[in-house]
C-alpha cells in the first residue's frame, strides 16, 4: 500500500509535469481532506506554518531520491532535485487570475539555479497580466551555515502561501495557496539545500 508521502509526491509530480497549477477550486478539491483537517487545527484568522522535515529518516530520503530519479532519468540526484523544485515553482506560481480584487495584479514566477558549491540563485519575475511590463530580480542565496529545513506559511484565507528563506525566515517565494504543494516544495528544496551544503 502506498504511503501518504508517496501519494503526495506522485500528485505533486503529476501537477509539475502538467506544467500548470490547478485552479484554486480544483486545488482545494485535490487536497481535500488533508487540507481541511489541517485547517481545523488552526485558529480562526491564523495561519498554517509547516513543521520541519528533520524527522525524516535517511531511508525516507533515499526512497524520495530514487523516486525522483525515476521521474528525471539520466540525471544526478542534485539535478533531479533542482528540476523538481523548478517544476513545482512553475506549477504553483501565483498568477494574476488568482488575485481577485487586486488592482494591477501581476504574475509572480520563480526559478532556481545553482551558482556554485553552497550557493543558489533565486530568479523572481514579476509580469503584468497583459504582458506589457516585466521586472526581473536575481537574489543569490548563500547556503553554508543555514538550517536546511525549509518552512512555509499558508494563511487560512487568501490566495497565497509563502515559502520562507532558510537564511533569515523572510518570504522567499509567494505561491498559490496549496498546503500539499507547499509541503512537497519545502521537502524537495530542503533536500536540495542539504545536497549543496555537502559540496
Amino acid at each position: 500500500m502506498q504511503s501518504g508521502f508517496m501519494q503526495r509526491l506522485r500528485r505533486g509530480l503529476l501537477l509539475a509535469l502538467l506544467g500548470a497549477a490547478l485552479p484554486a477550486t480544483a486545488a482545494a478539491e485535490a487536497t481535500g481532506n488533508e487540507e481541511s483537517q489541517s485547517e481545523q487545527g488552526s485558529e480562526a484568522g491564523g495561519s498554517q506554518a509547516s513543521a520541519p522535515i528533520s524527522s525524516l529518516s535517511s531511508a525516507d530520503h533515499e526512497r524520495y531520491l530514487a523516486e525522483l530519479k525515476r521521474l528525471y532519468p539520466r540525471q544526478s540526484s542534485r539535478k533531479a532535485l533542482l528540476e523538481h523544485c523548478n517544476r513545482l515553482l512553475e506549477s504553483y506560481s501565483l498568477r494574476a487570475g488568482y488575485r481577485v480584487g487586486e488592482t494591477q495584479a501581476s504574475d509572480l514566477l520563480y526559478q532556481l539555479s545553482i551558482l556554485g558549491e553552497g550557493r543558489l540563485n533565486v530568479r523572481e519575475e514579476i509580469r503584468s497580466a497583459d504582458g506589457s511590463r516585466m521586472e526581473v530580480h536575481n537574489r543569490p542565496l548563500e547556503l553554508y551555515g543555514v538550517d536546511p529545513f525549509v518552512r512555509y506559511d499558508c494563511p487560512t484565507r487568501g490566495p497565497s502561501c509563502q515559502v520562507l528563506s532558510p537564511k533569515d525566515g523572510s518570504p522567499l517565494f509567494t505561491l498559490v495557496r496549496d498546503h500539499a504543494g507547499m509541503e512537497e516544495l519545502a521537502k524537495a528544496f530542503s533536500y536540495l539545500i542539504r545536497d549543496l551544503q555537502r559540496g
